[in-house]
C-alpha cells in the first residue's frame, strides 16, 4: 500500500514538474506585447510608415523608414536596419533606439526600423529567439533592395543582434553587421543561462524545458547558431558591442565570435553597462564606434 502511495506520489510531481515546465516555456514564447509608444517625430525625424512580409511570407510586419535627408546624391546611399531585442519592439527603451537613429540619419545614413513577428504593431504569435525571426530581417533586406535600393548594414541589440549575424550569413548584399549584447549559440546559452529568464531552478526545469518546447512549438535552437555564421559572413566585418558586467549574456559570446577572425572583426568590451546598457553610459562613445564602422563599409 505505501509503495502504491508513492508510487502516485511521484506520478503527480513529476506531472507538476513537466506542467510547470511547458507553461513556463509557452510563457517565454508567448510574451506579451509591448506598445509602440514614442515616435521619430519627437526626435525631429521624417518617418515613413511601411509594413512588409518576412521573407517566408507567413506574417506582415511593421516598421519605419527613416530617410536621411543628408545622404549622398553622388553616390549609393546606405541603410542601417536596426533588429531589436527579446519581447521588446523596435524602440529598444534600454538605448532608447530613436536617439542613435537621430545620429546615425543625421551623419547621412538611412534607418529602417521594425517590429520582429509577434511584437510591437507585427502580427505573429510566437517569438522563436531568432529561429524565426531570421526570416524578418531577411524581409527587411527585400524591402529595402526593392523600395530603396541601397548599400546595407545591420545593426542588433541582444537577440536582435544575434539574428542578424544570421541573415547576414545567408544575405551577401548585407556588407556589415554591428551587434551589441548578442549571443553566439541559442542551444549551449539556455542551457547555461535559461534561470536569468524562466525564474525558476536550473534543476530539474532547464533541461525539462529544453526537452519539451522545441517540440512543442516546432523549433530547433541548435540552428539558432551564431558562432557558425559568422564563417559566411568573413571577411565581411562585424563590430561587437558588449559590456563585461552584462548579467543576461555574458560578453564571452561576443568574444568568442570576435575571435574567429581578430583580422576583420571588432570587438568592443564597456565596463559597468547593463545587458544592452553601454549606450548609455558612453553615447557619444558608442555613436563614435558606430558612425567609424558605417563610413568604413
Amino acid at each position: 500500500m505505501i509503495w502504491m502511495i508513492i508510487s502516485i506520489l511521484f506520478v503527480l510531481i513529476c506531472l507538476a514538474l513537466v506542467g510547470i515546465s511547458v507553461y513556463v516555456g509557452w510563457q517565454l514564447t508567448h510574451p506579451q506585447r509591448k506598445p509602440v509608444d514614442d515616435s521619430p517625430d519627437h526626435y525631429g525625424l521624417h518617418m515613413e510608415n511601411i509594413t512588409f512580409p518576412s521573407r517566408s511570407r507567413d506574417v506582415r510586419l511593421d516598421g519605419w523608414f527613416l530617410k536621411s535627408p543628408c545622404a549622398p546624391t553622388d553616390a549609393i546611399p546606405m541603410t542601417v536596419i536596426m533588429s531589436h531585442g527579446y519581447a521588446g519592439t523596435r524602440l529598444e527603451k534600454g538605448l532608447p533606439a530613436l536617439a542613435l537613429a537621430k545620429s546615425i540619419v543625421e551623419a547621412g545614413y538611412h534607418v529602417f526600423m521594425f517590429d520582429f513577428r509577434n511584437s510591437g504593431n507585427s502580427e505573429g504569435k510566437i517569438t522563436t529567439v531568432g529561429f524565426l525571426e531570421k526570416q524578418d530581417v531577411l524581409g527587411a533586406i527585400d524591402w529595402v533592395q526593392e523600395r530603396e535600393p541601397s548599400k546595407i548594414c545591420l545593426i542588433g541589440f541582444s537577440m536582435g543582434g544575434s539574428t542578424s549575424i544570421l541573415a547576414a550569413a545567408e544575405e551577401r548584399a548585407v556588407l556589415g553587421v554591428i551587434t551589441d549584447s548578442a549571443f553566439s549559440q541559442l542551444s549551449p546559452y539556455l542551457k547555461d543561462n535559461l534561470p536569468v529568464w524562466s525564474n525558476l531552478p536550473r534543476f530539474p526545469f532547464t533541461p525539462l524545458i529544453l526537452l519539451i518546447l522545441p517540440r512543442l512549438i516546432g523549433i530547433n535552437p541548435h540552428r539558432v547558431d551564431a558562432l557558425a555564421a559568422v564563417d559566411h559572413i568573413y571577411p565581411r566585418p562585424i563590430l561587437f558591442i558588449h559590456s563585461r558586467d552584462d548579467k543576461a549574456i555574458p560578453w564571452s559570446n561576443s568574444e568568442s565570435m570576435w575571435s574567429r577572425y581578430p583580422d576583420v572583426f571588432e570587438l568592443w568590451v564597456t565596463q559597468k553597462a547593463g545587458h544592452v546598457g553601454s549606450y548609455q553610459m558612453q553615447p557619444e562613445a558608442y555613436t563614435q564606434r558606430v558612425l567609424a564602422f558605417l563610413s568604413k563599409l
